[in-house]
């Protein structure tokens, strides 16, 4: 037990001196002359920053048709200087900035997409240094961050051990199911390269979200016979048994802790208020921190499915037919966690700490799952002040002292993590 103890303090003394180790280097980039100078061009580069961004606030990028922002996000990055800058077959943008060899390869990423329908009025609203308009911050911001932090680096002429791959990626609101990140992961030509993933992607600058939070999506479809309201009455319904199963969803009993979260975001089906519904459907989304409560519940959702149909086919006629369910997976999100005394969420501590802000440590679902879930050191962290994301009223403040602030946060970890010299 002696040994034991011994060892443990051995081992939080180490941890807590790798710790300082990273506060120190951080503090020395930011101390030094390269890094005031790109501070000095951030504070000058910010009107830019607010046109790129209302510029490309106006874009609308529903899901799955990110295409026409991202082809003006495209040339945006060719106007940085990058090297390779394309458009893979998923619909991601991209660019590399070359380092000089022997650190991790580092991507940055800020998504593309909103969770707005085409059509939504996306034209910007300005009240002060406020801006308002759906998607506005969520993830745009992190776009027009992310511009403004490379221009920051090339006028400064850091130059870094490793290369940098800085992308506008596709996919992640809802039904997007990270497709983006999973593509440039999983197949890209960058698969089995990237070391170190950067997200921007919340509001907070002191928030850093190393924790992934585990989701399952499906999309329940129960079919029937069908017929006339009155003349066909008492056939069974897809109706009947998708209100059963959600009334029997509802009474399920999750933890608070580790907090498991399920809802019905969607429900569609039937053709008219007189016809018992051939087919009708419902969206379920649900969530937990631990990847064994995840499975618990949906097991129980599964079970409950079974049950809807089954008391349906028991209660009413099947003479022209059964209820039948089809359960389709819509979306799969990993979950996993980057340890805090991992080198990245060290030196994002660091850089957040160094502006006096009090770090965080989150759990949340947003494109770092996937590097996560495959052992690859990602974090999550925060693009600027803003709030009401996913409504139309959806806002961010760009007043220039908190804005420059936190592109130089921003600028500050990515040094970091790309070792930069």
């Amino acid at each position: 037990m002696k040994f034991c103890s011994i060892a443990l303090a051995a081992l939080l003394t180490a941890s807590s001196a790798t710790a300082q180790s990273r506060d120190g280097a951080v503090q020395k980039i930011i101390a030094g002359n390269q890094f005031k100078t790109a501070a000095t061009f951030l504070d000058g580069d910010y009107d830019r920053f607010v046109r790129e961004l209302i510029t490309l606030t106006e874009i609308p990028a529903p899901p799955f048709k990110e295409q026409k922002r991202a082809a003006a996000y495209l040339e945006m990055l060719r106007d940085l200087g990058l090297s390779d800058v394309e458009k893979d077959e998923e619909g991601n943008v991209m660019g590399l900035r070359k380092g000089t060899g022997g650190g991790p390869m580092l991507a940055l990423l800020a998504h593309l997409d909103t969770v707005f329908p085409e059509g939504t009025d996306v034209k910007v609203k300005r009240s002060g240094t406020r801006l308002m308009a759906p998607g506005i911050g969520d993830d745009t911001r992190a776009l027009a961050l992310l511009l403004t932090v490379v221009r920051a680096m090339n006028a400064a002429k850091f130059e870094t051990a490793s290369d940098i791959l800085f992308v506008g990626n596709v996919g992640e609101e809802g039904e997007g199911d990270l497709r983006g990140v999973k593509y440039l992961l999983q197949k890209g030509k960058y698969k089995g390269r990237i070391q170190r993933f950067i997200s921007i992607d919340g509001g907070d600058q002191g928030s850093i979200t190393n924790g992934a939070l585990g989701s399952k999506r499906y999309r329940v479809t129960f079919k029937g016979p069908g017929g006339h309201s009155y003349g066909a009455f008492g056939l069974v319904s897809p109706a009947f048994a998708m209100g059963n199963a959600m009334t029997k969803l509802s009474r399920t009993v999750v933890p608070k802790s580790p907090k498991t979260t399920f809802n019905v975001g969607v429900v569609s089906g039937g053709t008219s208020v007189n016809s018992i519904p051939v087919d009708m459907s419902m969206d379920v989304d649900m969530r937990s921190e631990s990847p064994e409560e995840l499975r618990k519940l949906v097991e129980s959702f599964q079970r409950v499915v079974r049950e809807a149909v089954d008391e349906e086919n028991k209660t009413r006629s099947t003479a022209e037919g059964r209820i039948a369910a089809d359960v389709k997976l819509i979306g799969d999100r990993p979950p996993g966690e980057t340890a805090l005394s991992s080198s990245l969420v060290e030196i994002t501590t660091a850089a957040v700490k160094a502006y006096g802000l009090k770090p965080t440590y989150n759990i949340s679902s947003t494109d770092s799952n996937i590097p996560i879930s495959m052992g690859v050191e990602a974090v999550t962290i925060g693009r600027g002040p803003g709030g009401r994301s996913h409504s139309l009223d959806e806002w961010t403040d760009v007043e220039k002292k908190s804005a420059v602030q936190a592109a130089e946060v921003a600028l500050a970890i990515v040094l970091g993590a790309a070792s930069a010299r």
